[in-house]
């Protein structure tokens, strides 16, 4: 079962990412929080690891209608860790109040409602 991408005035940003924490965790996910933005904003950004098949890199984003969605880095094809790395440093720079969530899944699941945009 996936969460959804939160929309503006709803739950804050560190609730929304401990909840989905929870649930990922319950599920037997390895999944944890690589750097907290403020407690009640930013964005979220997700590192998905494949471990040996590599890393795929989304932030929460919204379409032009404004629906939550998902934009994949590097035309949402894996990259090795460090290339994800990388980036996710590069993204940290330029907003410092990111949120960057890491889960480990070799079958490459996405865990979250919202299209990949």
């Amino acid at each position: 079962m996936a969460g959804t991408v939160m929309a503006p005035g709803d739950l804050p940003v560190g609730l929304w990412v401990r909840a989905h924490l929870r649930r990922l965790s319950a599920q037997g996910t390895p999944v944890y929080i690589t750097r907290r933005g403020p407690e009640d904003s930013g964005t979220v950004l997700l590192k998905l690891n494949r471990l040996q098949a590599g890393c795929s890199v989304y932030s929460q984003a919204r379409d032009p209608e404004g629906r939550p969605g998902w934009l994949a880095a590097f035309d949402g094809q894996a990259v090795p860790e460090a290339e994800a790395d990388a980036y996710v440093a590069r993204a940290v720079g330029r907003d410092p109040d990111l949120w960057v969530i890491e889960i480990e899944d070799r079958t490459g699941g996405f865990p979250f409602d919202g299209p990949i945009l």
